[in-house]
């Protein structure tokens, strides 16, 4: 499978959770910074992550996702993640309502694949940090393979 993980990351957490899903696909997880968009035409599989920032993706992957050409990923399988904070554990009241209504990174990027042509493989996925700059919560990095291994299956 021609698959191809791009991240963005601020403090290491989402570069951490891309290699896990980079490996469990058999690929490479690629720093947006480092991309062409001529890497993303004819892949089976891209997957696109980014730390959640003020309820977006970074300008990184906010920037290549919107400056791809129209249709770019045509008929490509895509799937998109963050990484996020666990709601229950932000203690201000209102900083936890403007989060849960605010949303996640995932699914911007989500929207911006399907935009650009591409088939969701699977809906968007969060994996969660244990503070703003981490540690990623237990047992994360093993989610994020087997999420990975749900995109292999479902090709199949």
């Amino acid at each position: 499978m021609n698959a191809l993980v791009i991240y963005d990351s601020v403090f290491g957490n989402t570069e951490k959770i891309a290699q896990s899903i980079a490996a469990a696909l058999g690929t490479q997880a690629i720093l947006v910074s480092q991309v062409d968009s001529g890497q993303l035409r004819g892949l089976d599989l891209l997957v696109v992550g980014s730390p959640t920032r003020g309820f977006r993706p970074t300008e990184g992957i906010s920037k290549l996702l919107n400056g791809l050409p129209k249709n770019h990923l045509a008929g490509g399988r895509v799937a998109a993640f963050d990484t996020r904070l666990v709601l229950e554990t932000i203690d201000s009241k209102a900083l936890r309502f403007l989060v849960d209504k605010g949303g996640y990174a995932a699914k911007t990027i989500a929207k911006a694949l399907v935009k650009q042509g591409g088939v969701l493989a699977a809906p968007a996925e969060g994996f969660f940090v244990t503070g703003e700059q981490g540690p990623l919560k237990a047992g994360e990095l093993e989610r994020a393979a087997a999420w990975a291994s749900g995109l292999i299956k479902k090709e199949g």
